[in-house]
């Protein structure tokens, strides 16, 4: 596994915030799976249940319970374990909390990041850092286009807005403090940016999401809820972004003057599908005759078309999607049967493991670390 990235992780000090939430764990197992020390910052679990306590990850990495935005225990966190990379996945990240929380959201996705970016700032460890934001950073016009990395900043709702304003944050610190002309002669950071699609996967309770509301209620045989049946997303299994991540803090590891910007990892174009037809997929998948009904209340605005461009990822960093929907919603499924199928903690972990192993041999494909030396 650690092959994937020429042992670049293995026996690194690598931070990630927000740890103890869905993609946080994952990248997290991944990491500890790679031979890294991992270091987790972030809050307790956002949910009950939680991927992070159910594979007791706990126990596998140096958890520290810290708010991202309390800068003088970040900073104390930095100086004391000196971390070579830093993964910024710490966030408020549902669009329907922040309308009921946009405070909360814009002091955790803006100052969060400003904080972080501070504590490399005042160390000398750091030599890579990504900056997790979201598909949703763009100023979306809901038309057929493919967000590209260089077009403007945006935001519709107060998520979408504080995440395209770490982006400018994050741009802003690449220029001032980090910039990749300097890189070697005045510091030593790479710094970029990294907007996945909608990410799916086993392991995810989040409040508002399609994925874990499916799974709610098929567990329960409940009908299945959709406030949105027509809108389309760029769904993707959560491991895919994750090697993007990886694939993107190694490649800046050792070039980080040439990789130093904002990067999209989205899926394939099969796999941009609407709402309705995920869920008639995970019913599927899920294997009973459970129904859905579209709830015709009214809600917040959300997007309805939002689509991003891997261009750049892919002829830059070789990655490219190994899943399509149909793999992505039958992982995602098999990961909650084990879970909802009264497997203990140990079964589980090894299970999720086993997840990583299945995703990383399924389909033969040579990075740009791989096929640089």
């Amino acid at each position: 596994m650690d092959k994937m990235f020429n042992n670049i992780y293995q026996d690194k000090n690598v931070l990630v915030t927000g740890h103890t939430g869905f993609k946080g764990s994952w990248l997290s197992l991944w990491l500890t799976e790679l031979g890294a020390n991992v270091i987790g910052y972030s809050l307790e679990p956002p949910s009950v249940p939680n991927l992070f306590k159910a594979i007791d990850l706990e126990k596998r990495i140096n958890h520290i319970q810290g708010d991202i935005r309390t800068q003088t225990h970040l900073d104390d966190v930095f100086k004391k374990y000196k971390p070579e990379f830093v993964f910024h996945l710490a966030a408020q990240a549902l669009v329907r909390r922040s309308y009921k929380e946009p405070r909360f959201t814009y002091e955790t996705n803006i100052m969060g990041t400003i904080s972080v970016l501070e504590a490399i700032r005042k160390t000398n460890s750091v030599k890579s850092c990504t900056i997790v934001t979201s598909d949703k950073c763009y100023e979306n016009k809901e038309c057929d286009y493919s967000y590209k990395e260089n077009d403007p900043m945006g935001g519709y709702d107060p998520y979408s807005s504080s995440k395209g304003c770490a982006e400018l944050i994050t741009n802003a610190y690449r220029r001032s403090f980090f910039n990749p002309k300097e890189y070697g002669e005045m510091h030593t950071v790479a710094l970029s940016s990294a907007r996945a699609g909608n990410v799916i996967g086993g392991g995810d309770w989040g409040a508002d999401r399609i994925m874990p509301d499916c799974i709610r209620a098929l567990s329960k045989g409940d009908p299945i809820v959709i406030r949105n049946p027509s809108a389309i997303r760029p769904w993707q299994y959560v491991l895919e972004p994750l090697y993007g991540y990886l694939l993107l803090g190694a490649t800046m590891y050792e070039d980080g003057n040439k990789y130093s910007s904002g990067w999209n990892f989205g899926p394939n174009d099969e796999s941009i599908i609407t709402v309705e037809e995920l869920v008639k997929l995970v019913i599927k998948k899920w294997g009973n005759s459970s129904v859905y009904h579209v709830d015709k209340s009214v809600s917040p605005h959300e997007a309805v078309l939002l689509k991003l461009d891997k261009s750049k990822a892919s002829s830059r960093l070789l990655w490219t999607p190994r899943y399509d929907i149909h793999e992505t919603v039958k992982q995602t499924v098999e990961w909650y049967r084990c879970f909802y199928d009264g497997s203990n903690k140990k079964d589980l972990y090894e299970f999720t493991r086993s997840e990583i192993d299945a995703y990383i041999n399924y389909k033969k494909s040579k990075n740009k670390l791989a096929t640089s030396r």
